[in-house]
């Protein structure tokens, strides 16, 4: 059975309005991208376009609404349009916005789906990347709200909204197999209760909000300019919700999400809960053993000719391999004559463990230099997140330095680095750097 292709949009196109919660106009672009580049909004209205990728490490604020950032620049309410996005099965898209905050059109996915079909889909010569869960996740909330996902061998949600209980409690079960997302799920409109209104503008909140673009929930009595579109709208918009949520994961996903009284903040502890658990996997998924030698390898040489680092600075001995353009493994032998060891630990000689990760940030800039043709390069340290030191690296040792690269644009790079000795984890963490001419 032949493997999926990756897609992005075939033509460029755009579509005006006004936000949500800014309730500022902003016209918004969709632009093709290549394999692997995932969703990726460009802020044109500011100096330079600075973009901020749509992963789950750059979610910032959860309230009414998902927020992406990096650094100061800010996009909010993206959950419909990625949900969109991954219901019509594109997986790569650049998305230029003038504002810091989409279009909210309906309050439904109606208005990105119209885009989006316009624009067209096209497949490009990669193969789509899947993760299929292979352990339950659970995660909970104060008001006794929870999301499990459960491993499928296909996606597929069961939620209820049971924030309120009375005639607006639903439940259904959806799946994109054998279920139709622009139908059944796109055009269910976000809601909001009547007594939640007041709060939400005191905060800064919905100030585009209308009749117009949501349905208010007053007691038993519906608000809204149209009668409902569905019998059970309420529960279809969270199922909506939770797709554009958990498309922040950075691969199309295989698992059972049962979801009761679902949020934005649940879906996110979801997603980053289950992006912990792929890495885990990814990092276990390359023994020691089974390290292919010969083509792509380096000697010292050679990364020499590459990195500016020189000895006793120079932490990566040799390349074993490459695979692909994201991945790559390296060795350093770590010997009793290494110069940090008389003042580390006297008696007692460890390798000190900022060490390590500075083996995998230069591991990882050989990768990025590799990839782009230049080298003479630096990897200047951004940020170091869920860095980990497991067991100490002693001398004798032989550190295996694996790292993959999950996102590179321009002069900035995020990587996931492991180092192992005698195939057991020693160190590990996310490394963003910036790649400095020498």
């Amino acid at each position: 059975m032949a493997s999926l292709k990756q897609t992005t949009v075939r033509d460029v196109q755009s579509v005006k309005g006004f936000a949500l919660h800014t309730g500022t106009e902003v016209t918004l672009t969709v632009r093709p991208a290549a394999a692997n580049t995932g969703f990726v909004f460009k802020r044109i209205d500011l100096a330079d376009e600075p973009t901020v990728a749509a992963h789950i490490d750059n979610v910032k604020q959860v309230e009414r609404a998902t927020t992406l950032g990096e650094g100061n620049v800010k996009i909010h309410t993206v959950e419909h349009l990625l949900s969109a996005m991954r219901g019509l099965g594109i997986d790569n898209a650049v998305i230029e916005i003038n504002a810091n905050e989409p279009p909210i059109g309906d309050g439904s996915g109606r208005l990105f789906i119209e885009l989006l079909e316009k624009a067209g889909k096209q497949e490009l010569d990669a193969p789509v990347a899947e993760y299929e869960l292979h352990e339950p996740i659970r995660v909970t909330s104060r008001d006794g709200g929870y999301l499990i996902a459960w491993p499928s061998d296909r996606f597929e949600i069961s939620c209820t909204n049971a924030n309120h209980l009375g005639k607006h409690t639903q439940f259904r079960t959806w799946n994109p197999e054998t279920g139709n997302y622009a139908k059944e799920i796109a055009l269910a409109r976000t809601f909001v209760f009547y007594e939640e209104v007041q709060p939400l503008l005191e905060k800064g909140l919905i100030k585009g909000g209308s009749l117009e673009n949501a349905v208010v929930i007053r007691g038993d009595a519906i608000l809204s300019r149209e009668p409902l579109r569905y019998e059970d709208e309420f529960v279809r918009h969270k199922i909506l919700d939770i797709i554009g949520d958990l498309s922040l994961f950075p691969v199309r996903l295989k698992a059972h999400i049962y979801a009761v009284k679902p949020s934005h903040a649940l879906n996110v502890d979801l997603a980053r809960e289950i992006y912990k658990q792929y890495k885990q996997r990814q990092a276990q998924r390359m023994p020691v053993a089974t390290i292919p030698m010969g083509e792509g390898g380096m000697d010292a040489q050679d990364i020499m000719k590459i990195l500016p680092h020189r000895y006793p600075f120079l932490l990566v001995d040799r390349v074993l391999a490459f695979d692909g353009q994201n991945k790559i493994v390296a060795q350093k032998a770590i010997t009793m004559n290494e110069p940090y060891f008389p003042g580390h630990f006297p008696g007692h000689p460890v390798m000190p463990g900022v060490l390590q990760v500075e083996a995998m940030a230069q591991v990882a800039s050989i990768l990025v230099c590799r990839n782009t043709g230049s080298g003479g390069q630096i990897g200047y340290f951004m940020s170091a997140d869920k860095v980990k030191f497991r067991k100490p690296v002693l001398p004798g040792d032989t550190l295996t330095i694996e790292v993959e690269l999950t996102r590179a644009r321009g002069k900035i790079a995020k990587a996931v680095g492991v180092c192992r000795v005698k195939n057991e984890i020693v160190s590990e963490g996310e490394l963003m750097f910036g790649l400095v001419e020498t």
